[in-house]
């Protein structure tokens, strides 16, 4: 059984990762570290888990060796992993994985003798497998990228050519700090655009745009985010120019996922609710004229944040990536 350590367990992503490793049959939790809430029930902040686990929030970690633990997710804000990793003596033999945005960045990715690898399967899949240390891909940078990768790869938008992004998430992507926009009150029937052109994912997804082209692509990306009124979830339209044909858009597309087991192509109009509590993504195409639109989407929580761990956990170990994140949507 693998023993899981969890550093800031308190906030949504930390919850989504307990309510799947604690179903997960090849992992054994060890603890949940929570200086806000130490010596509580995990089921007193996560209500959801009333009955499925009598384990309590700790304020410090025990140990940090290998008898101990095997892998570390930190869960906590931005800025808190570098910052334990920095304080703390973790045996170099414990995996670690980032689901913040600390180690995403090449210049960000080298501390004390670790390297963390850019945790996208669908592009780094055995770069994951043969290091120990994982930096978790952002929301929406995981949706965007999945939607435009097979196409960078392929050559099919053209060099100096830009790509427009306009994309829409729930409010749990903002965090479970209160803030003005994520008042119920502010969110109910009412959306808004925010750092339109400046988001943080802006730089890791050009970074892994420019390693699927092996840096012969200078690709200008100019990405809209908008605050959505509902929970969770993220919908992404991305429209790049190009003189291929749509049948060769899907077949590029359809071949470079056809063994990936979350990343699926659509041939039909796709909506939120297929993803939501699902560790999928989904793509669809449309095109018109020389004009093609990229629709992808995720559940942020999952796919975006706390499933893409485990599934990266599950690589680091050599389970099947699938394991534990077999999660269905809510159809209705």
């Amino acid at each position: 059984m693998i023993k899981v350590g969890i550093i800031g367990g308190a906030g949504y992503t930390g919850g989504e990762l307990i309510r799947i490793l604690l179903n997960h049959p090849e992992v054994n939790i060890a603890f949940v570290q929570s200086g806000s809430n130490a010596g509580n029930l995990l089921s007193k902040v996560h209500q959801d888990l009333l009955g499925d686990t009598d384990i309590q929030f700790i304020a410090n970690c025990l140990s940090l060796n290998k008898e101990y633990v095997d892998v570390l997710f930190f869960c906590a804000g931005h800025g808190e992993a570098k910052k334990f990793v920095l304080e703390n003596e973790i045996d170099s033999a414990v995996k670690l994985i980032d689901i913040g945005n600390d180690f995403r960045l090449k210049e960000d990715a080298e501390i004390k003798g670790r390297t963390f690898v850019y945790g996208l399967p669908e592009l780094n899949r055995k770069a994951i497998q043969q290091e120990d240390s994982i930096a978790n891909p952002g929301c929406f940078a995981t949706a965007i990228q999945l939607g435009l990768l097979p196409f960078i790869k392929a050559g099919a938008i053209e060099t100096q050519k830009e790509i427009f992004t306009t994309g829409i998430t729930g409010s749990t992507g903002a965090g479970q700090g209160l803030s003005a926009t994520s008042h119920f009150s502010w969110r109910s029937n009412n959306i808004q655009a925010y750092k339109t052109l400046t988001h943080q994912h802006n730089e890791e997804i050009l970074q892994s745009l420019m390693q699927a082209s092996n840096g012969n692509h200078d690709i200008s990306l100019n990405f809209v985010p908008w605050r959505g009124d509902f929970t969770r979830g993220i919908f992404v339209s991305s429209t790049f120019t190009t003189n291929w044909s749509k049948e060769q858009i899907i077949h590029v597309l359809e071949e470079a996922y056809q063994n990936e087991p979350f990343t699926k192509v659509s041939l039909e109009p796709i909506h939120l609710k297929q993803v939501v509590n699902t560790n999928k993504c989904i793509i669809n195409i449309e095109k018109e004229g020389n004009k093609v639109v990229v629709h992808s989407m995720i559940d942020n929580l999952l796919k975006g944040a706390s499933g893409q761990a485990v599934q990266n956990m599950n690589i680091l170990f050599g389970l099947d990536e699938k394991l534990g994140l077999n999660l269905k949507g809510a159809a209705f």
